[in-house]
């Protein structure tokens, strides 16, 4: 039996996500979460095979959870879902450890096969975004800009490019507001641009934001 954790913070998408594993003959779901702090909860004291984890959800953010949970749970298969395109955050998810990324907008009938296929080791994206990564191999391909940044700078330009102010970035990622000063400077550098305006039309440009 396939022991599958949901983590989303809508509860109309968990009771959709709970139907269509509950109806499988092969799974059943083992917890739920609405947040990433509830996520560790849940696994703390359940076991699981797979986690349904949501990109884009309140708590802890989401490339440090993601990290998180690899490591303390290794033996849990992590199929991200999110709203967002599969050329947006599919790749650094990818590379962080999750064993697939599903957007939401695929089938009841795509999930069942993400689930099943992550469980037994593999690796599941969609047609499409194997084409995407087969193509980010070649090294004639121009990389783009915010794939230097590491993850929290990634997610200081995220959270800029949605409009937050210094203050409540530091708040969300826990950090000092000094810190995060010192992230977007460091971004500016990276991405060749000057000011916080530039770097959330960037955001904007790329639909980086949430």
């Amino acid at each position: 039996m396939i022991r599958v954790v949901i983590a989303d913070d809508h509860p109309v998408v968990r009771a959709g996500l709970r139907q269509i594993v509950t109806g499988q003959p092969d799974m059943q779901v083992a917890g739920e979460s609405a947040d990433g702090d509830g996520v560790l909860a849940v696994l703390a004291g359940t076991p699981a095979d797979v986690l349904l984890l949501d990109l884009a959800m309140p708590g802890a953010p989401f490339p440090g959870l993601l990290k998180h949970v690899l490591s303390r749970y290794p033996g849990v298969r992590v199929l991200v879902m999110s709203m967002h395109p599969e050329d947006q955050f599919a790749g650094r998810a990818l590379r962080e450890g999750a064993a697939g990324y599903l957007t939401k907008e695929r089938t009841p009938q795509d999930l069942v096969e993400a689930i099943r296929k992550v469980t037994r080791g593999g690796t599941y994206v969609s047609p499409a975004l194997a084409e995407q990564l087969a193509a980010s191999l070649d090294t004639r391909r121009p990389a783009v800009a915010h794939e230097a940044l590491s993850d929290r700078e990634y997610e200081v330009l995220r959270l800029i490019g949605a409009g937050r102010t210094v203050g409540e970035i530091a708040a969300q990622l826990h950090l000092s507001p000094k810190t995060v000063s010192t992230y977007r400077t460091r971004i500016l550098q990276k991405l060749s641009l000057r000011t916080s305006a530039e770097l959330m039309r960037y955001a904007l440009q790329h639909q980086l934001t949430t």
